[in-house]
Parts: C-alpha cells; structure tokens; sequence
C-alpha cells in the first residue's frame, strides 16, 4: 500500500521569530519514501536540520515577520496491515531494561506517575503482567474518558484528565502512558499522522496521538483513542510526552491562519505516472 501524507501550515509573525519543526517522518521511515519528506518554506528561509534526544528529525528556522507557510507532501510505502498484536509479548523487569528504556518509567510534564500510581494498581494490578495489562489500560482509557474537540486544553495533564474523564487524543495517550508507566511498563508518547483507510470518515484529518509500550523486547503501538488495530500510523515522532513532540514550536508571539493535514491511500496505477501536486497544495498556488 501506499500512502500520500502532507500538510500545509500558514502562520503569521508580528516580529522575527526562532522556530522548531518535528514535521519530517521518523528516521526508521526513510526507506519507506519514494520521495523526499523535504520542507517547503516560504518565504525562502535557511533550514538547519538536527536529531534531537529521543532519535526525532528536527529542522529549525529563523522566520521572518510577516505571513510563512510550511508544506510537505510525500508517498510512503506501508504495509497495508493493521498494527499486529502479541498476545504473548513479556514485561520486563524494571532491573532487565534497557538503560534507554528507564526515562519511559518517570514522571514527566504531563504525565504525572506519582500521582496516579495507587490508582493504577487498584485498577489494573491484579491482571497479569505483558501485553493484556497494557490492552487493559487501552480498554479501560478509551472507555471512561470522553472525546471531544472542545475538551482540548494545551496544559491538561494526565491526572486532570483522570478526574475529569474528557480529552482529546493526546489526553487519552497521557493518561495511558502514565498508568503504563505506574504499572512498571515502560510507555512513550507518540504522534503522526493517521489517515481513515479502512474506517469511515469521522472527521477533519489531523496530526493524531498514540502511545508505545516497550514489551518482548520491541515497542508496540496502541490506540487508546479509537482503541483498535489501524492501518497506515505512520509516526513522525516519539517521546515522554507531547512537550517531546511538538509538531511546531514558536519562540514568540504568532497567528496560525492554517493548518491541513492529509493522509490517504493512492492507486498503483497512479504511481507510474509522473508525480502530481496534491491539488490542495496547487489550488493554493504552491
């Protein structure tokens, strides 16, 4: 399968302004791209790239005053298949971790491990350690929170998300990484982009939020916001939480006038033609 992803961000500046990117696909990707994941930034600005510590493609610029639009549009190849289960996937004890592993077991920005550790293990402690615990934290997530758009709060931790039991996705994601994480199941937060193949058509594309436990050796991906096996995540970044995977980060005061994000299955047949503009991006005149 293959599958075209992109994005068109407009912004407007007041005064000259530092920012940072995480728009490129995760390293591990890049052999999936039949063509480049390059930013396309206008007015022309420098772009210095960088990895940053958790192993995510960052690009910064210096943007000038004024009106700047961003946009990419690439096609990767995937496998077409939804994300596996490994029903017999272990837990780790925490002393067999990988060294990399232990800053997925801590507190973090929004993900309050101390606080929501008794209620982790009254919750989940009695099921048995692996991959049904994990799921069980996913279920029980997707099931008590309420999703809604207006529910959307950029300093709402995990333990504001407990009580009050609304969110959006990157809430339902913290508060499974910090029951994870309580449960001694090393968790980090993840986003992406998550297109509607194979699933009906619910609402305006976006950049979604999932959340990967480390179990049997390998991180696994879940979903406690749709909470099933989907087709086509494709993650741009990972980290302890969402303060690790900004998509962009403004050093200064900003409108943003735009933000389009697509992801959708293309045709075979389309690929051996030469490649098109994505028509929202021409209709733009970009």
């Amino acid at each position: 399968m293959f599958i075209r992803v992109g994005y068109e961000l407009i912004f407007d500046f007041p005064n000259p302004t530092a920012m940072i990117f995480l728009l490129h696909l995760l390293p591990s990707r890049m052999s999936d791209l039949l063509y480049p994941d390059d930013l396309k930034i206008t007015p022309n600005v420098p772009i210095t790239e960088f990895t940053d510590w958790f192993g995510n493609r960052c690009a910064r610029i210096m943007a000038p005053a004024g009106k700047l639009t961003i946009t990419s549009d690439t096609i990767v190849k995937d496998s077409g298949v939804p994300d596996p289960v490994f029903l017999d996937a272990v837990q780790h004890p925490v002393e067999e971790l990988p060294p990399e592993c232990l800053q997925f077991l801590l507190p973090s920005r929004y993900c309050e491990v101390d606080k929501l550790g008794d209620a982790a293990w009254e919750l989940f402690g009695h099921l048995p350690p692996g991959w049904s615990r994990a799921q069980a934290v996913c279920d029980w997530v997707f099931n008590n929170v309420q999703f809604g758009y207006p529910f959307a709060n950029p300093t709402k931790g995990a333990y504001e998300v407990y009580q009050d039991r609304k969110g959006v996705c990157r809430d339902f994601t913290h508060l499974a990484v910090t029951f994870c994480r309580a449960l001694n199941i090393p968790a980090r937060y993840a986003t992406g982009y998550l297109g509607d193949i194979g699933v009906p058509v619910d609402s305006a594309m976006d950049f979604s939020a999932c959340f990967q436990c480390y179990l049997g050796g390998q991180w696994y991906t879940f979903d406690a916001r749709h909470n099933v096996r989907r087709i086509g995540w494709i993650l741009v970044a990972t980290g302890r939480d969402a303060a690790d995977c900004a998509i962009t980060t403004s050093f200064g005061p900003h409108v943003l006038e735009k933000f389009l994000v697509w992801a959708d299955e293309v045709p075979t047949a389309e690929l051996t033609m030469p490649r098109p503009l994505d028509p929202r991006l021409a209709a733009a005149g970009l």
